[in-house]
């Protein structure tokens, strides 16, 4: 039986071609053409003017907080609910990580727990040295209100788009943005044209082209900036920091973070893919929602009404009787029975799926940070399960995995400790 992986690779057919050029010119250093292309062509599609191309969207991450200036034991707050790279980078320049809640509507950073929070750090008088804003799973946090709290405390964003480029924002002056049942072909002209894309909001932001996301070059990332003065220090500090000299010689503390030509030769034949990598995605999500909205306890990833996401991972959560079996029968935080059930009864037929992240706050590794609330994404992991998003799913596929999904919830609720997968 055929394995259906969550979020697999999907080749345009050109890449090929490209990297074929890259090999006849010898050009597989990280440096050359198809690295000077690729960053350019990225800032056309995404309408931000400047952007490095580098390794992986971690390395984005890290340089954008270097830049921005982090020192040993300074604050930077940052989501709880989201993939560790997120909080990671901080701690690499000895800062603390500082969580705040998802919000209900978008599964975002909370943007009132936000300005509650600057606000308690400008009355001890410690402001944080940036805020790290996710846009989860493909959709676009709250910018309106979150940028507005942060230039009242005059505190930098990071905008880690790593899983939503390809996403748009217009924010909440148009009401007009396209519903969880909507194609984007719905979606108002004049709210698209309004629209800005994910990665456009931050000082710094930061994007990820890991073989699961929408477009990959295998690994990497694009650090991206409206100002011309932090890429260039990126491009700096991402080759080894090396002074303008004949030799060898270095001022500062650099790394090895840009991509190669060779990577970015893929990405130059999956850019042009994009929207229809995102419209794929999105159809996968609308199909999902047919197929298994009016099941009991399923509740779909909400779409914020100020914009649209590109429904990178198709999420949704599990609730009933069983929803927190994960910590009473273990004494951990894990997700519970509901979700474990579902995930044993798809890899059973073959099918990868993946719990929602857990939250940064019960990792062990950041025991002891401080969090603003906590309640709604230790939930939102604890019910939350992935299903199979890639963009090359067939209706057959799909078709596999809502008969599974269907079979197991309705099995699950059959009796008051009947297991999912049984």
């Amino acid at each position: 039986m055929k394995r259906i992986l969550l979020s697999p690779p999907h080749m345009s057919g050109r890449e090929l071609e490209l990297i074929q050029d890259a090999f006849d010119t010898n050009w597989l250093a990280p440096a050359g053409p198809h690295l000077d292309a690729f960053e350019r062509e990225f800032t056309q599609i995404v309408g931000i003017p400047h952007a490095v191309a580098l390794s992986s969207g971690t390395a984005a991450l890290h340089l954008a907080l270097r830049i921005l200036g982090l020192r040993y034991g300074e604050e930077v707050i940052c989501p709880t609910l989201t993939f560790a790279a997120s909080a990671n980078v901080i701690t690499y320049e000895g800062g603390v990580p500082v969580f705040i809640d998802s919000d209900n509507s978008s599964w975002n950073m909370d943007p009132g727990l936000l300005r509650e929070e600057l606000a308690a750090c400008a009355k001890r008088g410690k402001l944080p040295r940036a805020v790290v804003v996710v846009d989860l799973y493909g959709q676009c946090a709250d910018y309106d209100q979150i940028l507005a709290a942060c230039s009242e405390y005059d505190v930098p964003v990071v905008e880690d788009a790593a899983e939503a480029l390809g996403a748009v924002y217009w924010g909440h002056g148009d009401n007009t943005g396209s519903r969880q049942s909507e194609s984007p072909a719905s979606t108002s002209t004049s709210a698209l044209t309004s629209a800005r894309s994910a990665g456009s909001f931050g000082k710094v932001s930061a994007f990820s082209f890991n073989g699961n996301k929408v477009i990959t070059t295998g690994g990497g990332g694009m650090l991206a900036s409206h100002d011309q003065a932090i890429t260039d220090e990126a491009r700096f500090l991402a080759t080894q920091a090396r002074d303008k000299a004949l030799h060898y010689q270095h001022s500062e503390i650099g790394f090895n973070y840009r991509m190669s030509n060779v990577l970015a030769a893929i990405g130059r034949g999956q850019l042009p893919v994009l929207s229809e990598r995102v419209t794929a995605r999105r159809r996968n999500f609308e199909f999902y929602q047919r197929s298994l909205g009016d099941l009991p306890g399923i509740e779909f990833m909400p779409e914020a009404q100020y914009g649209r996401g590109t429904r990178w991972l198709t999420c949704l959560t599990l609730e009933g009787r069983e929803t927190r079996g994960g910590r009473q029968e273990t004494g951990e935080t894990g997700p519970g029975s509901l979700v474990r059930g579902l995930m044993q009864a798809l890899e059973a037929e073959n099918i990868e799926a993946r719990p929602l992240w857990k939250p940064m706050h019960l990792q062990p590794v950041f025991k002891g940070c401080r969090v603003r609330g906590g309640g709604v994404a230790a939930r939102l992991f604890e019910n939350g399960v992935c299903l199979p998003s890639g963009s090359a799913l067939t209706e057959k596929d799909l078709m596999r995995i809502c008969e599974i999904v269907r079979r197991a919830c309705l099995a699950a609720r059959s009796g008051p400790r009947a297991a999912m997968a049984g």
